[in-house]
């Protein structure tokens, strides 16, 4: 009976993907729900438990290079976890933008956006200079890192990055994002956090979806909404200014 299920699970290996990555969001979300009563996002944890999985996949296959899809039973999250669909799926959301939405947040949600996405890159590239990288493409990948985790692989592909540099785009990342849901609850009084247009600039300015809004749910409910509209902008501008833009500035600096 089971070397009958093992052999299902391995010849759909692409089925067998989605239910592990639908079994792992609802494992996030209810420890989200259930241990941190929404504040600590379900996204967030869901990654976390990706970077064990894929651990205990490259433990349990002495060191395989793919994560869990070293092992043939789960090969299909190589697939689907790969640069193909995720990148379809970026290119679908930036697509999938309408500039009249943008324009409701004003011009301060619009030069939140930019400004947003070049402190972060530029404070990710100076980390990565500090730590040794001398080569455009490195740099240029783990300063996409720190404007979103997204955007990091995304860069990374487009300019060549090795795997390694593109695994801690993916940290930067993930780190922003969880400073930024567990901070936004502390610091919303201070900044003035207390209403949709502010909402909106905070959206801009930090970029990443998932922590925005565990952020502002945590602080309002209410204004959810504002600041998901401008950070989901912010994911999709940052994957075509850091491939092209960033990266040509970077490789006129460093060759």
């Amino acid at each position: 009976m089971w070397d009958i299920l093992v052999a299902q699970l391995t010849q759909n290996g692409l089925i067998t993907s989605f239910v592990i990555v639908g079994v792992t969001m609802y494992v996030a979300y209810m420890l989200s729900a259930k241990l941190t009563k929404g504040k600590f996002h379900g996204s967030a944890i869901a990654i976390i438990l990706g970077l064990v999985l894929a651990y205990v996949g490259g433990a349990a296959t002495d060191g395989g290079s793919k994560g869990l899809a070293s092992i043939p039973m789960f090969a299909g999250v190589g697939l689907m976890g790969g640069s193909m669909l995720r990148d379809l799926a970026i290119v679908a959301t930036s697509f999938g933008v309408d500039l009249r939405e943008v324009k409701k947040s004003g011009l301060s949600g619009t030069v939140s956006l930019f400004m947003g996405i070049f402190v972060s890159f530029f404070i990710g590239a100076g980390m990565a200079i500090a730590f040794g990288y001398t080569d455009a493409v490195s740099i240029t990948t783990i300063g996409a890192g720190a404007v979103t985790y997204i955007v990091g692989p995304v860069t990374g592909a487009a300019v060549g990055a090795d795997s390694a540099v593109v695994a801690l785009s993916v940290a930067a990342g993930l780190v922003k994002s969880i400073l930024v849901m567990t901070s936004t609850p502390l610091f919303a009084k201070i900044v003035g956090l207390d209403n949709p247009n502010s909402a909106m600039v905070f959206g801009g300015l930090m970029g990443t979806t998932s922590g925005v809004t565990a952020g502002l749910a945590a602080t309002n409910p209410k204004l959810v909404p504002y600041g998901a509209m401008t950070s989901t902008f912010y994911t999709g501008l940052g994957c075509l200014l850091c491939p092209s833009v960033l990266f040509l500035l970077m490789k006129g600096i460093y060759g």
